[in-house]
């Protein structure tokens, strides 16, 4: 999946001359964390967060007393050296870039220009429909050894149980000889499907049903 399926397009964006009153109406209006700050090409120049403004502004029990600050230009307070992203980029690139750098989204440029926006809200968004957790379903996870051709093997098994698979995501295992692989099925009882991949010899790490010898 790439960034420009799930990207806001339509991104509020301020000027640098724009002071910090009108950012935080905007973030108080809009709903917004993030505020890209363009020039006149449209061209990302820097981005300012809802924790950059409201540091910025003063202590309700001091409002009265140094409202001068409000009417400084967010340039006083913008970051100017912004992490993006491209269109074109894959969302997995675009979740190592939050997750790496620690930051709440992703403006997505393309020639300079500011064309979207990504925040880690749209990012978990898409984790969820990806994995189809969403949607009723039932999780199975299996250590199997560290070797080509077992994702296939599971997978054989649960197609003749007649049940769709959902998503697949591969783990590592502490036990770098071993990977697990967790299932997202289309079945709320799986439980058939247990029995037959333990048949096989696999070793189902969840779920764990006390008492019940399948």
């Amino acid at each position: 999946m790439l960034v420009e399926q799930i990207m806001t397009k339509d991104v509020f964006s301020l000027k640098e001359n724009a002071t910090i009153q009108e950012a935080l109406d905007a973030i108080n209006q809009k709903r917004i964390r993030h505020i890209p700050v363009v020039n006149d090409r449209n061209e990302l120049i820097g981005i300012v967060s809802d924790r950059d403004i409201r540091s910025a502004t003063p202590s309700i029990f001091y409002a009265d007393e140094h409202k001068e600050v409000l009417l400084k230009p967010i340039s006083t307070i913008m970051k100017r050296d912004v992490i993006t992203a491209h269109p074109l980029d894959f969302v997995e690139e675009a979740s190592a870039l939050l997750y790496e750098h620690d930051i709440g989204c992703l403006p997505i440029c393309e020639d300079d220009r500011l064309v979207g926006i990504v925040t880690e809200t749209d990012i978990l968004h898409t984790l969820v429909q990806l994995m189809g957790a969403h949607q009723p379903s039932s999780q199975i996870e299996i250590r199997v050894e560290n070797v080509s051709g077992k994702l296939a093997d599971i997978a054989n098994i649960i197609k003749k149980q007649n049940v769709s698979i959902v998503s697949v995501l591969l783990y590592p295992c502490q036990d770098p000889n071993y990977k697990i692989l967790v299932f997202r099925l289309q079945t709320m009882d799986p439980r058939a499907i247990i029995e037959a991949i333990k048949k096989e010899g696999y070793e189902v790490l969840w779920p764990n049903f006390p008492g019940v010898e399948l």
